[in-house]
């Protein structure tokens, strides 16, 4: 531990970012699956734009935030996109 009241004060506020950065991953991931999940069961199209918008919403925050890559961000959100369109353009 710190003995510096500068550092002990870094170490507090790394870990209150440390526990941000895991929700947002963790939000995320929950997201994607939701998705996914969607997709397999053949829910309606509509809920599964709904479910995809939040998920690059989700990304644009955590891009912003820099809890991930924004080139990470955008080939994530880009897939799973196509994943969608492919899933709904077959079933017409």
């Amino acid at each position: 531990m710190a003995n510096i009241k500068s550092a002990k004060k870094r170490a507090k506020q790394a870990e209150v970012k440390r526990v941000k950065n895991l929700n947002r991953r963790t939000s995320i991931k929950t997201a994607v699956k939701k998705v996914l999940d969607a997709i397999e069961n053949k829910e309606s199209e509509e809920t599964t734009k709904g479910l995809l918008k939040d998920v690059e919403a989700k990304f644009a925050r955590a891009k912003c935030k820099k809890v991930v890559h924004k080139k990470t961000a955008s080939r994530k959100v880009s897939r799973l996109a196509k994943k969608v369109a492919a899933a709904y353009k077959a079933d017409k």
